[in-house]
């Protein structure tokens, strides 16, 4: 029997998956940086006027609706010897390295510094998603069905949550709890030290985790335009209800570590930036305890149901932000938290991959960068979601707390409350009814598998071993 007729069938090891999970590592301490800090850093340490960051982060939400779905098109039509993802990721890594600091440096005049500050996040944004989207679409290819997604996915989650204690608590080891003029100094040196270990973590990945399948290397030659790959996008029903979902929980998990500090100083009393950001850690170090049982929970009821479970553990396990709100007890109220977190973190792979499946099904091509493109902007809209909360409570609680904690008024507390739970259980609840829509039951999505191995026999049957030594 020759190679062709033979199905080939790419096989992953545990080394491989740990070496997979370095990539969200890298992403993850990239962009949740910029996104925790970077608002606060351009209004009150630049002093840029706030309508103007605003609009500024409006040009890059457009910006965003033609970059991450092309992108995602781009690379799903693209071959090559060494694959159709790793060129994108090692080209948008490379760059994105030198940005994580670059954000941080804007120089001149004011209106000077508002042009760097336009050109900067959208240059950022660019090579981000570059690296990004390529990076997150080789989950669902790596691993083809629940089980494989479901023990993967307790690596990458938890490779992910580590990302996020080093991008909570890095820079407020440089960074002042006074949020002014004169401490760019911190947040420069803090990006330095994250720009390091972005590129060891991403190193690491393309060294060791970096594995795509031969098995759909033919793929790109039948992948549609990029008109017609935004269509296919939103004609699948599985990823329109899930939008609302989606939206729902990257909006929650963007605001609620913006939040945080001001939590921790106003409500909690404590007053130390730094202490602020081990309370944060509590929330992911207690969700990294806590994602072993949500794999299982996955397991046994199906991305839908497993997903559902998340959102609704998460809209319960945030009400003790409340009302526990003694600094020793906001320890439990931060360990209780992370149950929820943990789950909505698990279940975004889990969601995407089920329905990337269920899409070639219905075309017979696997397109995950154009799902992920478009998801890149799901997730920036979230934060423009996020940012709009923001300037809009806090114009209403006054803006003078941000800069001066004397400042203080009773509204400051009926705000942050309102951004702390209220709003995101409200966004969460919005999910869940989003969510009810979602068509791929447990039993559908078990039926789905058993036509996919078929599929993916047929292909492994098509590909010559030969044409991809470097691949391999």
């Amino acid at each position: 029997m020759n190679e062709k007729s033979e199905a080939v069938k790419t096989q992953y090891t545990k080394k491989n998956i740990i070496g997979y999970s370095f990539a969200g590592m890298a992403d993850t301490m990239s962009y949740q940086m910029f996104t925790f800090y970077v608002f606060n850093y351009y209004i009150a340490v630049k002093q840029l006027p706030v309508l103007w960051v605003v609009i500024g982060f409006m040009i890059w939400t457009l910006w965003n609706a033609i970059n991450d779905p092309l992108l995602g098109a781009i690379s799903d039509r693209s071959t090559s010897k060494w694959g159709r993802r790793r060129p994108f990721i090692i080209l948008g890594l490379i760059p994105l390295i030198a940005l994580i600091i670059l954000v941080w440096t804007p120089f001149g005049p004011e209106i000077a510094q508002y042009i760097y500050f336009l050109i900067i996040i959208n240059v950022f944004d660019f090579f981000y998603t570059m690296y990004s989207l390529n990076e997150t679409a080789l989950f669902p290819e790596m691993f083809e069905n629940l089980e494989q997604r479901a023990r993967a996915n307790n690596y990458v989650q938890i490779f992910n949550i580590i990302g996020l204690l080093l991008a909570a608590v890095i820079p407020t080891m440089f960074v002042p709890t006074s949020v002014e003029p004169g401490t760019e100094g911190g947040y420069i040196l803090g990006s330095i030290i994250m720009a390091i270990l972005a590129a060891i973590f991403g190193s690491i990945f393309i060294k060791f985790g970096l594995k795509e399948r031969v098995e759909y290397s033919k793929d790109p030659l039948k992948a549609p335009s990029f008109m017609d790959s935004v269509k296919l996008t939103f004609n699948n029903k599985s990823f329109t209800t899930y939008v609302g979902t989606n939206l729902a929980v990257w909006y929650v998990f963007g605001l609620v570590p913006i939040i945080n500090p001001y939590y921790v100083r106003f409500i909690l009393g404590v007053e130390a930036g730094f202490i602020s950001s081990l309370y944060l850690a509590i929330l992911f170090i207690s969700a990294i305890a806590f994602m072993v049982v949500w794999g299982k929970i996955f397991a046994k009821f199906g991305p839908r149901k497993g997903e559902i479970i998340a959102l609704g553990s998460l809209i319960l396990t945030m009400t003790p932000f409340l009302f526990m709100l003694h600094p020793v007890l906001a320890i439990f109220t931060y360990i209780i938290g992370g149950f929820g977190f943990a789950g909505i973190m698990f279940g975004r792979n889990i969601m995407m991959s089920t329905i990337i499946d269920a899409d070639e099904l219905k075309i017979g091509i696997r397109r995950e960068a154009a799902y992920y493109g478009v998801n890149a902007l799901i997730i920036r809209l979230s934060t423009i979601g996020v940012y709009l909360s923001i300037f809009f409570i806090f114009w209403g609680i006054g803006w003078g707390v941000i800069y001066d904690p004397s400042a203080y008024t009773p509204q400051t507390n009926i705000g942050i409350f309102i951004l702390i739970y209220f709003l995101p259980a409200i966004v969460l609840g919005l999910g869940l009814l989003a969510l009810l829509r979602f068509p791929i039951t447990k039993e559908k999505h078990d039926a789905m598998q058993e036509d996919l191995d078929k599929i993916h026999e047929e292909k492994g049957k098509m590909i010559d071993l030969s044409e991809y030594e470097d691949i391999l």
